[in-house]
């Protein structure tokens, strides 16, 4: 109907149709990234992308009796409210990077890291889930404690519910190593999965003005992606002829003249 929107959700008129997709990281394969597709949905381009991460879940719950610990999405399928209900419905933690207008809240300063109110380094101890706390403390050798004029009345941990912010905090707070490492390893891989489907399978050069034969497509990328990750796990991965050479010859070290 008409030309493409600037933002998706923004209004009634669309071109063409897009794949949104939860996948599933086999970390039981060493040699590389496998991620395989879950659940998938074909869907106007208009329609925001925050609608679909919560049905998702609901599949994977509702059709393998199963649910992730953790998600790793873009900010596009994030939002306040739908965190909460993911989390308080199914303590399922989502980790999203956060955007550069985004207002911290305390305990957080730009990092993030979560700070005390005089400065100090605080790191996550963990989550009490019968009082629904985050608790932060101080764990750092180069204490900042022993010259604070408050030390003597200080606690050195420091207690903030998830419901102050849901993207700083929420079931996993971002300033934790486990969320860092999660954005680091796991989050640049997201578009290198949706890569392949574009650009190997071709996806981007189809065009379809209906929505069930774009279904189709989709449902065939995904057979593609599960095949392919089957055939990598069953079979041991290819080396070269002179891969236990490649080490040696790589490096070249001169001595240097004085």
């Amino acid at each position: 109907m008409g030309g493409r929107t600037i933002k998706t959700g923004q209004s009634r008129w669309f071109v063409g149709y897009k794949k949104h997709t939860l996948r599933l990281w086999l970390n039981g394969y060493g040699p590389s990234v496998q991620l395989v597709p879950l659940v998938s949905w074909i869907a106007p381009a208009n329609r925001a992308d925050v609608q679909f991460l919560r049905p998702s879940l609901h599949y994977c719950r509702q059709s393998l009796d199963w649910l992730p610990d953790f998600v790793v999405g873009d900010m596009g399928y994030i939002s306040l409210q739908r965190q909460r209900q993911i989390r308080e419905q199914w303590q399922v933690a989502v980790v999203t990077k956060l955007r550069a207008d985004m207002k911290l809240v305390p305990p957080f300063e730009p990092g993030p890291h979560a700070v005390c109110p005089q400065g100090q380094r605080l790191e996550w101890l963990g989550y009490e889930g019968r009082d629904q706390l985050h608790w932060f403390g101080v764990t750092a050798s180069d204490r900042l404690c022993e010259g604070c004029w408050e030390q003597s009345r200080c606690p050195r941990q420091f207690a903030y519910a998830p419901l102050e912010h849901e993207i700083l905090l929420g079931s996993l707070p971002l300033s934790s190593r486990v969320a860092q490492q999660l954005l680091k390893r796991a989050r640049p891989w997201i578009e290198a999965s949706q890569s392949y489907e574009k650009n190997q399978l071709g996806l981007n050069q189809m065009f379809f003005n209906s929505l069930r034969l774009t279904w189709m497509m989709g449902l065939l990328a995904d057979a593609v992606m599960l095949l392919r990750a089957r055939a990598v796990l069953s079979r041991p991965p290819s080396v070269a002829d002179l891969y236990e050479l490649t080490p040696q010859q790589l490096p070249l070290e001169l001595p240097l003249e004085e």
